[in-house]
Parts: C-alpha cells; structure tokens; sequence
C-alpha cells in the first residue's frame, strides 16, 4: 500500500539508477523531498548496487490512494517503465469523493487554526485547484465566512467553481490582496517565490495538495531578501527585506498532516476499506493482473460505502423487482455505469 506514490518512486528510481550505474547529483532535485531521494539512492548504489532491482522483483504490486501518485503510476505505464501491476485506488468513487473532498473539508480548517489561530471570518482566500480537494477546501473556508477566490486550469472545474459561487481568477490578479493561499493542485510552483515577495503582509501560505514543491519553497530560500524565523513547530515566518512577511505551513508540505492530525478516522475509513479490498485483489488473483494500472469494479465501490451507512443512521430505499427492472439495474447494485460521474 502506497501513499503519495513515495515508495513506488523510490524503486523505480532505485532501479533506474541502477541500470545508468550512477545517481544524479541532490543539487539537481527540485524540491527538498526529491532532494533526499537522490541522496539516498545514491547512498544505496555505492553499498549495493541491485538492491532496488531485487525488491522491485519480489513485488506483487502496489495499491495507490493519492491522485498524485496514481498520476506517476499511469504516466510510468505509458511510457512502459511500470515494474509490477498496480491498483488505483484514489479513483475509486469511496475514496477520491470522501477523503479528498470532506476529509480536507475537515482538516484544511484543523490545520489552519492550529499553526495560526486567525480568524478566517472576513478574511480573502485563495484556493489554487478546484478538483475534489480544492472543493472541499472552498467550502471550508466559506464556511468559516471567508471570501473565497477559486484559481484553476481546467474550464470544466472553473465553471462549476463559478456556479457554486466562487470568483474565478488568476493568481496574479489577487496575490497582492488576500490574506489566505491554499494550493490544491497537484503541479509544482503554483506559488512562486515572486508571489510571495509580492504578498500583502502576514499572508498565510499553505499547500494541502503535493509536495513541498507545489509551493516554491526551495526558491523562496535562495532569495537574498527573504529570511526564515521559526515560530514554532511547522510555522514559519519569511520576512523579506522590504518589510513584509508571509507565514508558511508545515514548510510547504501537507499543512493538514504537519500543523494538524490528518483526515478523521471516519472518512479515511473509506479508503482504507478500499485499499484492504485492493491488497486482497492483488495478492489472491496475482496472476490475473499483469503490469498495468487497474481500478476496483463498482460493485466494491458501493459495497465500501454500504459498510459505512449504518455508523451514519442512513437507511436506504430498496427497488422492488419492478422498478429495478424498469431501469435495467440489479436490485441490490451496482446501480451506476463505470463512466458515471457523482
């Protein structure tokens, strides 16, 4: 079971390096996470130089429940670089429908109060992203009664950003007035160093979505004008030279697992069940599965949120015979076809 993609990175790094024979240099990586990859690859290949190629032998598969890292598990299987099967997990509807949305929906606003205890009441937020993720965090932060601005690439999820009633811009045209930075994409440098020095003072910046570098943080501290004063465990102060400073969560990593305690156990309920299934399915049917990406099928998918509904005192309503044969569906699911978007 994998999360984040980290450790189906480190060997298909590990193994790609060790075919080259060598590493490439830390100073290369992009972000501080990448930065330990390298260094500790590079560690491994000077003791043993088929380790990773021996691991990733052994592997049956992986399961995968982050968007990110499901992300690297199909680019790896386009490009034929893939080393076992894996499960994607984060696209099951029980998953990326719960834990991305109402998990950060939760957490988003744990985490904010935790490192800063500002009020976020009449405050302006930026959210950068709009997918499960980014609208779980623009619900919560209007919820706390803030105005919140929605960033996006993608027109579909700009235009259900507008139709729920969000403001829709570019980053540019509202860094320099509001008080909150939330990034929730998934890219790299969706807040520059430059965003930051231009800034309105005491921003507070954080990222729910990726790594440390979706928030440019190596950037931010090569700048000659900018220093870092610790304010306590995962806050950090970055005053600049003119006078300014931004406040950063958790070093740009997850603020909602550095400067809070993650998702509840509730909702993340639904993606371990999920993952259970997945290791199971990979484990019993090994040989039905050859190196690629799979998804669970939906039936799974509706038994992981039936298993959920009583802890709620949910009751469902139940087909008669007719009615199920009315809309070509058995009585007891799955009710929906695969390409049905909830």
């Amino acid at each position: 079971k994998d999360d984040g993609g980290d450790a189906t990175l480190l060997v298909h790094k590990g193994v790609e390096f060790e075919q080259a024979g060598a590493v490439p240099p830390a100073e290369s990586a992009d972000s501080e996470d990448y930065r330990v990859i390298l260094e500790l690859l590079r560690q491994s290949l000077a003791e043993d130089n088929r380790r990773w190629t021996r691991i990733a032998a052994g592997i049956k598969g992986v399961t995968e429940e982050t968007t990110t890292g499901v992300h690297r598990l199909y680019e790896m299987q386009r490009k034929g670089t893939l080393l076992f099967p894996a499960i994607n997990v984060n696209d099951s509807v029980t998953k990326s429908k719960f834990d991305n949305k109402y998990g950060c929906r939760h957490s988003l606003i744990d985490g904010i109060n935790r490192a800063t205890d500002v009020l976020i009441g009449g405050k302006v937020a930026v959210v950068c992203g709009y997918g499960d993720v980014g609208k779980g965090c623009a619900e919560a932060l209007r919820g706390q009664g803030a105005r919140v601005i929605v960033t996006e690439i993608d027109p579909i999820c700009a235009l259900q950003a507008a139709m729920d009633g969000y403001q829709v811009t570019t980053l540019d045209e509202v860094v320099s007035v509001a008080d909150i930075f939330i990034t929730a994409t998934g890219n790299k440098h969706v807040i520059t160093a430059d965003h930051m020095a231009r800034m309105k003072h005491q921003a507070i910046v954080g990222n729910i979505g990726h790594f440390d570098n979706e928030i440019d943080m190596a950037g931010l501290a090569k700048r000659p004008d900018v220093r870092r004063i610790n304010i306590k465990p995962q806050v950090d102060e970055w005053r600049f030279d003119d006078g300014h400073s931004v406040i950063v969560l958790s070093e740009g990593r997850l603020l909602n697992l550095g400067n809070a305690t993650g998702h509840p156990s509730f909702v993340m309920s639904t993606s371990f069940t999920n993952q259970v299934i997945a290791q199971i399915e990979l484990f019993t049917k090994t040989d039905q599965y050859p190196v690629g990406v799979y998804r669970l099928p939906k039936h799974l998918d509706e038994k992981v949120a039936r298993l959920h509904l009583d802890a709620l005192g949910v009751k469902l309503t139940k087909l008669t015979q007719e009615q199920a044969d009315y809309i070509g569906v058995p009585i007891d699911g799955p009710y929906k076809p695969d390409h049905y978007r909830y």
